[in-house]
């Protein structure tokens, strides 16, 4: 079934629950996307869609170039699935621009413009890179916090910045600065994270100056001075429980002002039992703390990452959205900013003081995955001597940096075609993953390939075993690398050009968006 792009523009903003799905590659996406869509490479479909869509009767529609095989294939696999509510956009994206809709680069648009939003609705204030390097120099009474994740963190900093993810700053700002004298200033790579991290301290009454650095990283990088690498220097991380109560007290009174409901595990259960409606239970944690024991069906969603890219945990707009953590302070505040994206979102109180029940768990599409025969290394030359082809389905920037020399580069929209032409009838696979592997897997099954096996290890464990390892830097051709978006990642490699691309369309956004989608925000200036 098809939906013109007219109809699937009303669909966006009838309040009802809608997936929104682009099922080319990363790269694709990021060149060119509608602004609601949900990225869902058809490489990882199955895998990923149970993550991103729990309910299976939820309204579904699929993305391509031209609203034809891809998008075809794609809702022919999730049928398998159980999804039973599937339309086609009429199109593509193609479709969706010649009826005279917008059509945007980059990722986590809602977010990212969000962001943008944000700053010009609180007035945030800001530092320049210039200004903050100064100041760094003149040891001035400051102290710099890296809003992003501690794996971001360790690849570049600040000179003197301490990690401390924004969704942990509401908890732990308190044992970082110890004086109200003390300035504050928030970076992240770009722009959103350090908007948002500096004005959740300033939204929740932190007496002490608190700045945005400008253009993060990238601004830093810009003006030709020096990041580092490598550090390791990282918020507290325990807290004395009798510091927490006022914490608590303070989030919670900022999430009560954007008026996020609190709901205990009763309301909870009631709302993860109604088929009618999408409800995600997000622990908004660290990793390690989720790693260490969590509420069934809860998500890992570290809040500032959820607020930074919530497509990227989120696949159906006007779902509900239930946060919650430890110590019911960083729950509130991230829930603070969701409802002003315009989420229906709740805050579960002392979350791990009663029981949810168990018997519905967050599904996987790996179920529904055939099983691979595993080849190791050792047992590679002699399988190819056979006849098997090698086929690398990792990622085109890793099969350009080194892949084994007899290796094919594909990916899953590509690898029947390639089958067919070679008339392949025994295959082993290279992937990064398992998943990635069997869901190739299905799309050579269903031409008649059933001699499938996947390689395992990786680089140093097949040098290690004697294979030959090649580098081709130009090949695949960027044409070719649909899965890679190279201004985004090219910022971070010293491409000054990629950053001030990347700067530009961040800032770009508000010039972009139409009142529909203005309008979707709930901030102070717009309520």
């Amino acid at each position: 079934m098809f939906i013109t792009p007219f109809e699937l523009k009303q669909s966006l903003h009838d309040h009802h629950e809608i997936a929104l799905l682009d099922v080319r590659e990363h790269g694709q996406y990021g060149e060119s996307h509608l602004f609601y869509v949900v990225s869902t490479p058809y490489s990882n479909l199955e895998y990923e869609v149970c993550r991103l869509v729990p309910r299976k009767s939820v309204r579904m529609v699929l993305v391509d170039e031209d609203g034809g095989e891809l998008a075809a294939l794609a809702s022919k696999r999730l049928k398998v699935l159980g999804y039973d509510n599937i339309s086609i956009l009429k199109g593509g994206v193609i479709g969706w621009k010649n009826a005279g809709y917008q059509l945007f680069a980059g990722v986590n648009l809602p977010s990212k413009t969000f962001g943008e939003l944000a700053e010009h609705a609180f007035n945030t204030p800001r530092i320049s890179a210039k200004e903050l390097n100064k100041k760094i120099q003149d040891k001035e009474d400051l102290i710099i916090l890296d809003g992003r994740p501690f794996t971001e963190f360790k690849k570049m900093s600040i000179p003197t910045a301490i990690c401390c993810p924004n969704g942990e700053l509401p908890l732990r700002i308190d044992d970082l600065v110890a004086t109200p004298a003390t300035t504050i200033v928030i970076n992240c790579a770009g722009r959103t994270r350090s908007i948002i991290g500096a004005q959740t301290l300033i939204n929740l009454g932190i007496h002490n100056k608190v700045l945005a650095l400008e253009n993060g990283t990238q601004g830093w990088y810009l003006e030709d001075l020096q990041l580092e690498h490598g550090q390791s220097r990282r918020h507290p991380m325990q807290i004395e429980q009798t510091l927490i109560e006022p914490r608590a007290k303070r989030a919670r009174e900022l999430a009560q002002r954007h008026d996020v409901q609190f709901i205990d595990m009763t309301r909870l259960q009631s709302w993860l039992d109604d088929s009618t409606r999408t409800t995600y239970l997000c622990d908004v944690r660290s990793p390690e703390e989720f790693a260490s024991g969590t509420l069934p069906q809860a998500r890992n969603a570290p809040g500032g990452q959820l607020v930074q890219a919530t497509d990227q945990f989120i696949g159906v707009r006007c779902a509900r959205l239930v946060l919650f953590d430890q110590e019911n302070v960083r729950a509130p505040a991230m829930a603070s900013w969701l409802a002003m994206m315009g989420w229906e979102v709740a805050v579960l109180e002392n979350a791990f003081e009663s029981a949810l029940k168990a018997d519905k768990p967050i599904q996987s599409g790996l179920s529904t995955l055939p099983d691979l025969l595993q080849i190791s290394p050792n047992e590679l030359a002699s399988k190819l001597q056979t006849g098997a082809t090698l086929i690398d389905l990792r990622s085109s920037t890793a099969y350009r940096d080194a892949h084994i020399e007899s290796a094919v580069w594909a990916i899953r929209p590509t690898i029947a075609n390639l089958a067919r032409s070679k008339q392949l009838t025994n295959v082993i696979l290279v992937a990064d993953t398992v998943h990635q592997a069997k869901c190739a897997a299905i799309d050579l099954r269903d031409i008649g390939v059933t001699n499938i096996a996947q390689l395992q290890g990786n680089a140093k464990d097949w040098q290690q075993a004697g294979l030959r390892l090649v580098s081709t830097p130009t090949q695949p051709t960027n044409q070719e690398c649909v899965d890679y978006l190279f201004f985004v990642h090219d910022r971070h490699d010293g491409n000054k050009a990629a950053a001030r691309q990347y700067l530009a369309w961040e800032t770009n956004l508000l010039n972009q968006i139409d009142d529909q989608e203005r309008n979707s925000y709930r901030l102070p200036h717009q309520s």
